[in-house]
């Protein structure tokens, strides 16, 4: 895992060193928005719905296509039967948390339309529960005015894996 988050790194650094000298009207655009998301697979067993939050990086590499770079915040409530039979065994917990981290590509295909995949960890924030490789293909729309919705499959796997389909909302400058 430490040898995916130093090649995210290093292709971090790469592009936006690459690109210092794009005019200012080429330059990267920046987005934060507010995720929530529907749990898949395994993870609806225990959580019927995610929230979050993201902020993203774009820098534009070729006409119509961007490199991306994220992290954001997703929270999994834990359903009112997984609660109860944690508080039996003594834990007092509501939910877990992760920080997804991801770099990748977005293309934009016709007025406004995009498609877009990225890849990167995700970190799970209690004790213990390590670190994910993240996958996350989707396609979205730019509205005139700086808005953003997306829609995207998103995995993390490690021993199994956790998935959802996310929806963003969000705001580019």
């Amino acid at each position: 895992m430490k040898k995916i988050l130093l090649a995210l790194a290093i292709l971090g650094g790469t592009a936006f060193t690459s690109f210092a000298q794009t005019k200012s009207e080429d330059s990267g655009k920046f987005s934060i928005g507010v995720e929530a998301g529907l749990p898949l697979g395994d993870a609806k067993n225990n959580s019927s719905a995610i929230f979050g939050g993201s902020l993203k990086y774009e820098l534009p590499i070729a006409p119509s296509t961007w490199f991306t770079i994220s992290a954001g915040y997703n929270y999994f409530p834990y359903k009112s039967e997984i609660k109860d039979d944690l508080k039996a065994l003594g834990i007092d917990k509501s939910g877990e948390g992760f920080i997804p981290v991801k770099a990748g590509i977005k293309y934009y295909i016709e007025n406004g339309f995009f498609a877009e995949g990225q890849l990167g960890a995700a970190f799970g924030t209690s004790s213990g529960s390590g670190t994910a490789f993240a996958y996350s293909p989707g396609i979205g729309y730019t509205f005139d005015g700086g808005f953003e919705a997306g829609v995207r499959y998103e995995g993390w796997s490690k021993n199994g894996t956790i998935s959802q389909v996310g929806l963003r909302l969000a705001y580019r400058f």
